[in-house]
This record gives C-alpha cells, structure tokens and sequence, in this order.
C-alpha cells in the first residue's frame, strides 16, 4: 500500500474510530443518546449555533474545529436537546477505498440480511448529486464530494437494530 494512502488510511481510522461498531459514538458523542451538555462539556462552546427546520445545530469550525476536521455539526432533536446526528466534513482527502478498508464492503445483494453479519454499505442514489454509501448497521452515511472520488462529509446517525 502506497505510504501516503496508508497514512490517510491509518487517519481515517483515528478520526473515525467512533464508528466501527452499531451504535458507537464518534469523538464521546452519540446520537440518539448524548445531550447538547455533553457536546459542550467536550468541545467547550461551539462557533456558531443556528436553527435549521426547528432543529437546532451547534456548529464547531475554525480555529474551534474538532482535529483532523474542518468542521463538524451536532444536531440537536427538537424539544429533547438530545444528539439526533452529527455531520463531520474531514480534513484530509479520504476515498472510497479508504472507507470500505475501514468499514466494510458492498453488501452482497444476493444475500437474506447482508447487513447482519458485519457491515456493509448501500449505495444511495439522489437526483443531481453523487450517490452516497449507508452502513445501516453503523448508523453512518458517507456523502462524496461533486467529483465523487473524495469524501465530503459523513454523517453518524443512530445505527438500525
């Protein structure tokens, strides 16, 4: 493996690391469980914090940025302050490659529950966008760039039994 791919690779894995498993929280945090509190008691006050759709998102960029981020998004569900998502856009180039090295293949279609075993991704398709990848069993969506070789963001949500 090319040094510089398996520096990001090894990247994508510390960054990420929260994810690898059903339900596990990235950087301490977890969606569906932990509260507007802990997001502060982690990352202290955020840059900004704005209303979208009735859902408030507190939004650390910047110089406050998480590392190895250029910003992450907590989502908070409307009237509980809980975490319902956390969006993540990397610092670094990540690419296909690097995620099914980190979390699993295609799903074999052919299979009963080919999330079951160990997870795999669903490609999602969206009119005028890349499609993205979904680890249902992770709880995480992976969304490309415009070029759809380069990971823009992804998002951890909370992962389906």
């Amino acid at each position: 493996m090319h040094v510089l791919t398996m520096s990001r690779f090894l990247f994508l894995a510390l960054l990420l690391s929260g994810a690898v498993s059903a339900a596990k929280p990235w950087q301490g945090i977890q969606p569906g469980v932990s509260s507007a509190l802990d997001v502060f008691g982690k990352f202290g006050e955020p840059t900004r914090k704005t209303e979208v759709k009735g859902q408030t998102v507190l939004i650390y960029s910047g110089l406050q940025a998480v590392p190895g981020t250029v910003q992450a998004q907590f989502k908070l569900a409307p009237g509980t302050q809980t975490v319902a998502r956390i969006d993540v856009y990397p610092a670094p180039l990540i690419d296909k490659a690097a995620i099914e090295a980190s979390y699993g293949p295609a799903c074999d279609p052919k299979a009963k529950d080919p999330d079951a075993e160990s997870p795999c991704f669903f490609v999602k398709e969206v009119t005028g966008k890349p499609p993205y990848l979904i680890f249902l069993r992770l709880g995480l969506a992976v969304f490309f760039r415009d070029d759809g070789k380069y990971v823009q963001s992804f998002a951890f949500l909370p992962a389906k039994a």
